[in-house]
């Protein structure tokens, strides 16, 4: 795949997101949202930062599974139960995703919500990736 972060010096700078991808491959990947359950479905981690870094962990262990790579993101929403605290802990969100995933930012949208599936899960992750021919 070959994707081009497209960021208009018209639109505010971006910090750990691209406003646009613009992604060349063959195929397309889609991915379930991704909470911090562990192997056997429990939710794992007490704070945002370690559920996320679960969530986002499993979200690449998906994506690995069909052959892709985090660089392959082409867009990633992120659900939480609480903005505020996401914004809050948005230094150290972003350091656990260079950590895991690099910087080649997929376009990405945070979106406040009042619950997830599981009751004890505070953030959950879900997006598409282009891969090339594989």
């Amino acid at each position: 795949m070959t994707a081009d972060r497209v960021n208009p010096p018209a639109l505010s700078p971006p910090t750990g997101f691209s406003h646009a991808v613009v992604a060349t491959g063959s195929r397309l990947v889609f991915l379930a949202g991704q909470t911090a359950l562990d192997a056997d479905g429990k939710v794992v981690g007490e704070t945002l930062s370690e559920q996320f870094e679960r969530a986002l962990t499993n979200l690449l262990t998906a994506l690995a599974a069909a052959g892709g790579t985090a660089s392959d993101l082409a867009r990633v929403t992120v659900y939480t139960t609480d903005v505020a605290a996401y914004r809050v802990h948005a230094a150290e969100l972003g350091r656990v995703w260079r950590r895991l995933a690099g910087r080649d930012y997929p376009a990405m949208a945070v979106v406040g919500i009042v619950r997830l599936w599981d009751e004890r899960a505070l953030v959950e992750l879900d997006g598409f990736a282009v891969l090339g021919d594989g």
